[in-house]
Order: structure tokens, then C-alpha cells, then sequence
């Protein structure tokens, strides 16, 4: 693991081949969602701002089930020996990881948050990192999540969009996002 010192950080939360793995239900605009995330990574490794990945751990028979193909992170998102990777149990990156003491020994005060479920992972993260008090973004098209018997994926997005604006995060689209390193 590479020690920087960053005020900011990429944070990918839970882009998993277990979460691609239902033709049935698939991840909302997934492909575009990936091409997103490469573009970050890209951009972020070029101005050599860390990366940080979160990977859900399950030990029961999910997609997610650790050391199985669908836990895996997304080929197209492979990490870097020098990204750091962090593997998590619950909804929470913070909870029971080492994420605050990684960013708090890396001076990071801003975390740029994307990846999957909006509802659960991505609510969860950028709600505890505004209480730890980091300057929280979520890319506004970086994050996405599946249908639900209530809900489209589409809508549980904007919702998403629309609720953590303000309070939680400062939501930004990856364009303004990378412009800032230009």
C-alpha cells in the first residue's frame, strides 16, 4: 500500500462481478456506469490522487461470497498495486474497516464517492463519512443500483441524487469532476 499525501481521495465502492452476475434484474445504465468509473480511475492515477476500493465480503451463498468469481472486482476497474483495497461486511465502508484511518493518515479530507447500490452502500458511506466530517462528493452519474419490486432503478438514482444533495454530499457529474484536475 502507497502512503500519499492528498487532500482528496476516489473512493469505488462495490463494482463486483457478483453484481453484473443477473441478466434478470441488471444494474441501471451498468455498462455506462462502468465506462464512468474508468474514466475517474483514469484521471485519478494521472494527477496520482488515491483510489481507494471497497469490496463487500459475504461468507454465506451470495454473488458476493468471498474468494468466488463474483467477488471479484470488475475487470474493466482493476486495482493497482498502489490503489488500497478494502474489504467490508456491512452496508458501511467505515464500519469495522480501516477506511477512517487510512484517509486520516493520508490527510484526506475529501472523498469522491461511486460505484453500487445507491440505496444501501452509497446512502450508507456518504451519510457516515458527513457525520466523521469529510467533504463528501457523490458523482452523480457514478453510482447506480437495480430495480425493486416498489421502485425502478431510475428512481431509487434520483432519489438518491436528490436527498443526499445538501445535507450528506455535494453531488457532481464525472465531467465536472475530472475538469477539476485540468
Amino acid at each position: 500500500m502507497m502512503i500519499m499525501n492528498h487532500s482528496k481521495a476516489l473512493l469505488i465502492i462495490d463494482v463486483q462481478n457478483g453484481m453484473f452476475s443477473l441478466p434478470e434484474n441488471p444494474v441501471y445504465k451498468g455498462e455506462h456506469l462502468l465506462s464512468i468509473i474508468q474514466k475517474l480511475i483514469h484521471k485519478f492515477r494521472e494527477k496520482n490522487v488515491p483510489i481507494i476500493y471497497i469490496q463487500h465480503t459475504d461468507e454465506n451463498d451470495s454473488p458476493l461470497k468471498k474468494n468466488t468469481p463474483g467477488w471479484k472486482i470488475r475487470p474493466e476497474l482493476t486495482p493497482l498495486k498502489s490503489d488500497i483495497v478494502i474489504q467490508k461486511t456491512t452496508p458501511n465502508s467505515f464500519l469495522g474497516t480501516e477506511l477512517q484511518s487510512i484517509l486520516d493518515n493520508q490527510n484526506i479530507k475529501e472523498i469522491i464517492i461511486c460505484g453500487l447500490q445507491s440505496e444501501l452502500c452509497i446512502d450508507t458511506t456518504c451519510r457516515q463519512a458527513k457525520a466523521l466530517g469529510y467533504d463528501v462528493i457523490l458523482v452523480e452519474d457514478g453510482h447506480s443500483t437495480f430495480d425493486t419490486e416498489l421502485l425502478s432503478a431510475e428512481n431509487i438514482w434520483a432519489h438518491h441524487n436528490s436527498v443526499l444533495s445538501g445535507w450528506f454530499a455535494t453531488i457532481r457529474k464525472s465531467s465536472e469532476i475530472m475538469e477539476t484536475f485540468d
